[in-house]
């Protein structure tokens, strides 16, 4: 309908201009030509080439592998992978094969990214990168032109660079890269990795610059098998979340250009941070930052990075005021939870608060000495009674159980369920398929029971000093650690 108004509309000006004389002819020659190149495709071939072009970005700042902290394997893994383009004439000699292809899998936030561009910086190459859902359009065949045109460019950028090597960086690349046959309806998806597997096939390693794919994802499973075979992907390297180890070796990165009071332990923020990957503990100097600055404080202290861990971990605080009794509760909830958890592992609990974040009135924040990578029959049961203490607090203190245990009560029975499936309960080791519903629902109740007692024992005989806690928590809303430590030594305390 609009065409068709504007067109009436055009040749009316045109008419009217000839009509007073005007030479017209000049205009309308030129609007018949791109009348023709708009019918005949040539125009959507121009726009899809532009899209291709803008497909690419080039890395603006350098980064180095001294940048990144926490991942010492996976740097390792790189600087033996990028030694065929630092030492092409040493690999020679021996006969390697250069690598085409490397894949950088992971959880997010782990620095995938910055690992390709210091693998860049680290081999002196021209470096590219795109994201994997730019390569999938509605038009069949658009995807597959910028494929070609990145391999073109990277080639093209490292000539006027006067260098020898390029790398291509694919970020996401499970979108344009999923197995082949899953899109029933839309084959731009296949015809994509198509264009991709030919091209990492077509790469000659002994060209005048030398191309290496690095691609990165957190959906290894999702990707067709034909990429990951010896010539393509040649080499995957796992980038998993630091251990605490690499976490102090971030944080220590991410404050360096900030002012710290002395008597902040980056130690002790490591280890509360536990599961934190990089960009949450860059998120968390960020935070402390922010709220030094808030503070109208000249330096980051204590109170302010253990503040900044719950806002990451939790969310912003609420604007939400509780009712005296449900505070009462939560304070009383809370408590549980923390006396348990430091006497079922002692030296675990960093912080208790009662202030209210994203969907928690309020948290109890547990930083194991060590990270642990495999448990023990004890220690799953040990948290399965975490898990319980918070409602056996309210049912002995307050008299009646809440709704606030929901949770509690879903991570106590996957610890439970984790047990029957590894084998550490009384059916030994089974087979999730062989297993019937009955026995394994009866299985996981025996266990949670069985906790149930132990918590109820434990409640029950420490009664006054949770209330002595819970008040405590009423007045200050969050206590350390440290206090609630000193706290149990004080009533001597143990399990």
């Amino acid at each position: 309908m609009l065409k068709s108004i504007g067109l009436g509309a055009l040749l009316a000006i045109l008419t009217f201009l000839w009509w007073n004389g005007i030479n017209v002819w000049p205009a309308v020659l030129i609007l018949g030509l791109v009348a023709v190149l708009y019918y005949s495709g040539a125009w959507q071939r121009m726009m899809q080439n532009r899209g291709a072009r803008q497909v690419v970005t080039k890395a603006s700042v350098p980064t180095t592998f001294d940048d990144i902290g926490g991942q010492t394997t996976a740097k390792s893994e790189l600087r033996e992978a990028l030694d065929f383009i630092r030492y092409p004439e040493r690999i020679a000699e021996l006969g390697i094969r250069p690598l085409k292809g490397i894949l950088l899998t992971g959880p997010p936030g782990t620095g995938k990214t910055m690992l390709a561009k210091a693998a860049a910086d680290f081999t002196d190459s021209a470096f590219l990168s795109a994201s994997g859902s730019e390569f999938v359009e509605m038009y069949a065949g658009v995807g597959a032109q910028r494929v070609r045109q990145l391999f073109t460019e990277a080639r093209q950028m490292a000539r006027r660079d006067n260098r020898t090597s390029a790398i291509i960086f694919i970020d996401e690349i499970e979108v344009m890269a999923g197995k082949r046959g899953q899109h029933q309806s839309h084959l731009e998806y296949d015809q994509t990795l198509n264009q991709l597997l030919v091209e990492m096939d077509g790469m000659s390693t002994y060209e005048d610059v030398r191309v290496l794919v690095m691609a990165a994802t957190n959906r290894s499973d999702l990707l067709d098998g034909a990429l990951m075979r010896p010539g393509r992907f040649d080499r995957s390297v796992g980038v998993d979340l630091p251990d605490r180890e690499g976490r102090l070796h971030i944080l220590k990165l991410h404050t360096r250009n900030k002012p710290m009071d002395p008597n902040v332990d980056l130690i002790r923020v490591a280890q509360d941070t536990f599961g934190f990957s990089g960009a949450h503990l860059e998120s968390v100097c960020n935070e402390a930052a922010i709220l030094a600055l808030r503070d109208g404080s000249k330096t980051l202290m204590a109170k302010h990075l253990m503040e900044a861990t719950d806002k990451v971990l939790l969310g912003e605080k609420l604007d939400r005021t509780l009712r005296e009794g449900e505070l009462n509760r939560v304070a009383v909830h809370e408590g549980g939870h923390a006396i348990v958890a430091e006497v079922v592992n002692p030296g675990s609990v960093s912080s208790v608060t009662i202030s209210p974040r994203g969907m928690a009135l309020g948290f109890v924040r547990q930083a194991p000495d060590d990270d642990r990578l495999l448990q023990t029959v004890s220690e799953l049961k040990a948290d399965i009674q975490v898990c319980l203490a918070g409602s056996t607090a309210e049912r002995f203190i307050l008299g009646e159980q809440s709704t606030g245990a929901s949770n509690d009560f879903e991570k106590a029975w996957d610890i439970a369920r984790r047990m029957v499936l590894s084998g550490l309960s009384s059916l030994g080791v089974v087979h999730e398929e062989g297993l019937s519903p009955d026995s394994l629902y009866r299985t996981i109740q025996d266990i949670i029971s069985e906790q149930q007692e132990q918590v109820d024992g434990f409640i029950s005989r420490h009664q006054s000093m949770l209330h002595h806690l819970a008040s405590l928590l009423l007045d200050s809303e969050t206590l350390s650690g440290e206090e609630v430590r000193n706290l149990l030594i004080e009533s001597q305390i143990t399990a």
